[in-house]
């Protein structure tokens, strides 16, 4: 039976940008979950690890594509050929553009930036030649701008498609030629409207579609999945609050866009773009509750102290030790990008856009309520009885031999989480 392919999976690796990696992030979730797991891969596990089975779409989000390169050169690209080839689909957002065309062609003739050569994966059977528009410089939004895109209708034939739009812009190419490629499966979704800095051969085309073996690729210059509501119109450069203006203006129409993009792809769009749930507490507990308590002692040396109240911080999280008794609603303000410099409280009087930016999650406090008394009850853990699984659990102790007797009789439990590999690891 063939495995059901639910993982997005978003490029984090060398060369990324931890912003871009955001924003497709913030993006995709909304539009495509419960549907997919909207998740992130390094270029180690694309290069070892069995991704392509469950993955329904490979993301290369903004960065530097000569960071993908010397990642995933050799056999990264021979995995990822083969996946797209064998029914897999690519979607390549500015560098992943750069990185899923044939050739990259970065500010000719300009020492310190001139990137040139030709790129193992060639979705796009052409030339990708940038910028687009001057002004870009690395690590900055000094080149950003709010350009009109004309998207082609006739090449998106589902969701709702605007005729224009603005999106964000900050050092994309043009797919040379593009029109001209339409026998090797190349469909043009959308090109610029405003004269271009750099020759494009036939068109303007900024977003194309595609076709490679069994599977597909779209590959943009222009950044459809940055949301307004995630800029900062407060930064100190000339016009920038005029740029995130428009951008907010064209919001509406960038999410339709995008979604005509994934719809494109065959991918299971969510008419309403989706909350994603907040995190939930987790749950230690033992099958002998005594067990909880030996085991909480044993990390007493990693436990801190602050305010009475217990901490354990680790490299990547802190979790804050609670018994069920105290628990409390806590909040996730200080975790939301600041439009100010000013205190949690006054953010929180602010008009309650937040929910709708990007959230870190790795700076939110992970509450770990202690259960060294009894298990959790199912009002605590609606989705999972912990007395019926102690129960099975001593069950199948009394018919195993070794081994069985210790499996299983340490659990944590949680319902939403970020990445279990970093909670455990990190």
């Amino acid at each position: 039976m063939a495995t059901k392919r639910m993982d997005v999976l978003v490029y984090s690796g060398n060369g990324s940008t931890v912003e871009s990696v955001r924003h497709c992030l913030y993006s995709l979730r909304r539009l495509l979950s419960p549907t997919y797991a909207v998740i992130t891969v390094t270029g180690n596990a694309i290069i070892k690890e069995p991704w392509t089975a469950s993955c329904a779409l490979l993301v290369f989000p903004g960065g530097a594509d000569l960071g993908y390169c010397r990642t995933l050169n050799g056999e990264g690209n021979r995995r990822i050929s083969q996946y797209v080839e064998r029914g897999g689909l690519y979607l390549g957002f500015c560098a992943g553009g750069y990185y899923g065309s044939k050739r990259c062609e970065f500010e000719v003739g300009k020492k310190a930036m001139e990137v040139v050569g030709n790129r193992e994966l060639a979705f796009f059977p052409g030339t990708c030649r940038g910028c687009a528009f001057s002004g870009f410089v690395y690590h900055s939004e000094e080149g950003t701008r709010a350009v009109q895109l004309r998207t082609s209708k006739a090449a998106l034939s589902k969701g709702t498609v605007p005729d224009v739009f603005r999106s964000y812009y900050n050092g994309g190419g043009v797919f040379v030629d593009a029109p001209q490629l339409n026998h090797r499966g190349v469909e043009v979704l959308a090109s610029f409207t405003e004269e271009l800095e750099v020759d494009a051969g036939e068109g303007s085309a900024c977003v194309v579609y595609c076709k490679v073996g069994d599977g597909a690729a779209v590959l943009t210059s222009t950044h459809p999945e940055f949301a307004a509501s995630n800029l900062d119109p407060t930064i100190n450069l000339p016009g920038y609050d005029k740029i995130v203006k428009a951008l907010k203006e064209d919001d509406q129409q960038r999410t339709d866009f995008l979604k005509a993009c994934l719809l494109k792809l065959g991918l299971q769009v969510s008419q309403e773009q989706t909350a994603i749930p907040s995190l939930s507490r987790l749950h230690l507990s033992s099958a002998e509750t005594a067990d909880t308590s030996r085991l909480i002692e044993a990390l007493r040396d990693i436990i801190a102290e602050q305010d009475g109240e217990e901490y354990i911080v680790d490299e990547n999280d802190t979790f804050h030790l609670e018994k069920p008794s105290r628990w409390s609603l806590g909040s996730i303000a200080d975790a939301l990008p600041s439009m100010t410099d000013g205190s949690s409280e006054q953010r929180e009087e602010e008009n309650g856009d937040d929910q709708e930016k990007i959230i870190d999650y790795d700076k939110i406090v992970k509450r770990l309520v202690i259960h060294d008394a009894d298990q959790p009850e199912s009002k605590d853990t609606p989705y999972f009885n912990h007395h019926a699984y102690v129960a099975n659990l001593k069950h199948y102790e009394s018919q195993s031999r070794g081994s069985g007797r210790t499996f299983g009789k340490e659990l944590l439990y949680g319902e939403v989480v970020t990445s279990t590999n970093t909670l455990l690891e990190k």
